[in-house]
Parts: C-alpha cells; sequence; structure tokens
C-alpha cells in the first residue's frame, strides 16, 4: 500500500542521513519512478526533501528542517511493529512485520525485543473480513465507489459509497464513507456487508469528515433499564459492563442499571440469561416480554 511506503521512506530517512533512490526501490520492491513520485508526495505534505545528483548524492531531508532523530525511538519502533502485527492478524500475512523489517534498517532488535505484545484483531469472520478490507482499502486509495448489499433492522438494502475510512471499533470492522443514497456520510459494519463489489466510478472530491465514534452518538439510549440478576452470572457482567456496574443486595443477587437503544436489542440481551434475571423497569416493557416467553414457551411446549 503507498501510505505504507510513504511511511517506511520517512523512518528510514529519519535513521540515515542520505539514501539513494535505487536503495529505496530495491527495499520497496517498487521502480525508481514510483520512489520519484513518493518523494514528490512528501514533499507536498510540507516535508522538504532535498535531491542531490552525482557521486555523492542521494535523497535525504532538508539540513536545517532535520526531524529530531529520536522522534522514533526503539521503545516506540517495537510499540509500532505490535500494532503492525494487529493488522497482520486481520489480512491473514506478514506484509506489516516484513514492512517494519525494512524500516528497522539493521536494528534487528526492534523486531525481536518485543514479543512480550499479542494484539489479535481477528474474528470469527477472518476469511470473509480479509477480502473486504483489502477491497475497501484499494478502493480508498484508488478513489473509486463500492456497492454491496445491507443488512439491518430495517431488512435490506442496496447501497453505493464513496468510502473514506476503514474503523476498528467495539470489536468489529466498519467503512466510514459517502452513502450515494442517503447524501452523507454514513458508517456501515463488514459483517452486515455482502455482495461487495469495488465500482469503476470515481469519487467526488470532497472533504471526509471524522466520524463521531462516541457510545452516546452510535447507540442513543432511549431506555433505562433496572434488572436482577442472579450471582452466578455475576461474571458475565463484570466482563461486559465492569465491576462497578451493579450493587450486590442482601440475598446476593446483583441490582443493575443501564440504557439500551431500544428494546428489541434489550429482550435479545435479557433472554441470554435465560431464568437467571427479572426485568424490573420499565414496567411497561415486562408485559411485552412476558408475550415473547409465552410464544417462546409454546414452540418448545410439544
Amino acid at each position: 500500500m503507498k501510505i505504507d511506503r510513504l511511511i517506511g521512506i520517512l523512518a528510514i530517512l529519519l535513521q540515515q542521513e542520505k539514501v539513494t533512490a535505487p536503495f529505496l526501490a530495491e527495499k520497496f520492491e517498487v521502480s525508481r519512478r514510483t520512489i520519484n513520485r513518493d518523494i514528490e508526495d512528501i514533499c507536498r505534505a510540507g516535508i522538504p526533501i532535498v535531491t542531490a545528483q552525482g557521486q555523492n548524492g542521494g535523497i535525504s531531508i532538508m539540513e536545517g528542517y532535520r526531524m529530531d532523530h529520536t522522534l522514533l525511538t526503539s521503545a516506540d519502533m517495537r510499540s509500532i511493529l505490535a500494532g503492525l502485527r494487529s493488522l497482520d492478524s486481520v489480512s491473514g500475512t506478514n506484509k506489516y512485520q516484513q514492512l517494519m523489517a525494512k524500516l528497522s534498517v539493521g536494528n534487528s532488535d526492534i523486531l525481536t525485543s518485543n514479543n512480550h505484545i499479542m494484539i489479535d484483531l481477528a474474528s470469527w469472520y477472518k476469511e470473509a473480513l480479509a477480502s473486504k478490507i483489502e477491497l475497501i482499502q484499494g478502493a480508498i486509495e484508488s478513489k473509486e465507489k463500492i456497492k454491496f448489499t445491507y443488512h439491518s433492522q430495517k431488512g435490506e438494502a442496496q447501497r453505493k459509497i464513496e468510502p473514506g475510512l476503514l474503523i476498528f471499533q467495539w470489536s468489529s470492522w466498519y467503512v466510514w464513507g459517502y452513502c450515494c443514497k442517503r447524501k452523507d456520510f454514513r458508517l456501515f459494519k463488514l459483517n452486515r456487508m455482502v455482495d461487495l463489489e469495488a465500482v469503476e466510478e470515481k469519487c467526488k472530491e470532497r472533504q471526509i469528515p471524522m466520524p463521531d465514534l462516541s457510545l452516546r452518538r452510535v447507540y442513543p439510549v432511549s431506555i433505562q433499564v433496572k434488572v436482577l440478576f442472579e450471582k452466578q452470572v455475576k461474571w458475565r457482567l463484570v466482563d461486559a459492563f465492569g465491576e462497578n456496574s451493579f450493587t450486590e443486595q442482601a440475598d446476593g443477587r446483583l441490582l443493575f442499571y443501564h440504557g439500551f437503544t431500544d428494546k428489541e436489542n434489550l429482550f435479545e440481551w435479557i433472554l441470554g440469561f435465560g431464568d437467571c434475571v427479572e426485568l424490573i423497569e420499565p414496567k411497561e416493557l415486562r408485559k411485552e416480554l412476558y408475550n415473547i416467553t409465552s410464544k417462546i414457551n409454546t414452540i418448545y411446549k410439544t
């Protein structure tokens, strides 16, 4: 990916006074012409790069603008490597670790001294996600639209978007982009996208706003609940909401307060606890929950 290569070139220039275009071309397995275009892009980003011809020529950061070489310390590089390894867990390759091997420029200790950190971003849907992530990355870089069928509570819908960002949040992958149907930016969960295709249709030049990923924005609370849990499911509350999310009662049961976006998610969550939970409030939803459990009872009665 081009952005990986640009970061790599900068990292090498921070560690070496001067390098040649053939050296960078060999490192990143691209042509000298591609390296020259990369140098131009770095200059446009505001970092002045100097190229000198001749026997002692090469590529360097302009003298006087020299960035502090401690900008990326060994500890920093090891942290970066841990993060890049986590991306390898998504793609199923080791291309990001290979990138770090190129960035280390002889400092092999960077690659071997951080094995105490392991981050795995893979999910149960790793095989399907890896291909989606790769396709969306390519579409973002080539500035082309993508189309897909999207599944949500409202049903299925055909969408075409201009992808802007790939986001890993709440243990899932999302794409943030301009929806051609809604005429606005929307967040789409990759697991809910099927029949994903790249469209040979260029995106319009537009400013991509950063998404508001706060829980209140993405999952606005509309229902406040009061729930009693049996003590044997305490570990589940601790795991999902933390040790301070409930109050232990005299009889050992756990009193829990929380907000939910809608009653469908609330009922699905409560039913997952079987007979170890009782919805106390809102009282009007107790009746609805009773009706649901009555229908379930009818299904399994015979």
